[in-house]
């Protein structure tokens, strides 16, 4: 039996991420999203164990000192991260995995899983993501220049991926998004 192929997605926050991995579970047959656990408060919608594991401070501090997590990091104050024996275990199924996690994970998953195919997603310009970041009214002033200081950090990063995927028009990015999966699986 093959084993799976493990995708990740990573960019600035309000890039389009959550939306393009949304489309592409739906669109490829055999696609796994694998939930990362964070502490920070659900948004409104979001549900445990669906969008994230709302975990407390202290737990996850925990998981990190037993190693559970294939990666973690502290991102815009509050902690993500990826168990590990969630990816091996849909990997050895012979399931693709994507993973939706920030800049600094995607460099550690890279590091311990070499095979793993890294896509950044990148907005059309910075400020096309402000205007985006704003029109999602989910961060106070403070946050927003904030996730907006941290996006430029993270553009300077995008060389180190194995694909760029800019998402000017969300459909054409997820058909893209498709295609780049399914070209993984040939």
């Amino acid at each position: 039996m093959r084993r799976g192929k493990l995708f990740i997605l990573s960019g600035p926050s309000g890039v389009g991420k959550g939306t393009l991995r949304e489309r592409a579970l739906k669109d490829v047959e055999g696609l796994i999203y694998s939930i990362s656990c964070t502490t920070r408060s659900p948004r409104p919608g979001e549900r445990d164990g669906i969008e994230y594991r709302f975990v407390s401070e202290a737990d996850f501090k925990r998981r990190v000192q037993e190693g559970l997590f294939l990666e973690h990091a502290r991102v815009h104050d509050a902690y993500y991260g990826t168990l590990r024996a969630d990816v091996e275990r849909e990997l050895d199924a012979g399931n693709d995995v994507l993973l939706e996690i920030d800049v600094q994970g995607a460099k550690q998953v890279r590091s311990r899983l070499p095979d793993a195919i890294s896509i950044f997603v990148a907005p059309p310009s910075l400020e096309e993501l402000e205007r985006r970041l704003r029109n999602r009214q989910t961060e106070s002033d403070d946050e927003l220049r904030h996730r907006l200081a941290n996006a430029a950090l993270e553009m300077e990063q995008k060389g180190a991926y194995d694909r760029i995927l800019v998402n000017d028009d969300l459909d054409d990015a997820s058909a893209e998004l498709r295609r780049l999966i399914l070209s993984y699986r040939e």
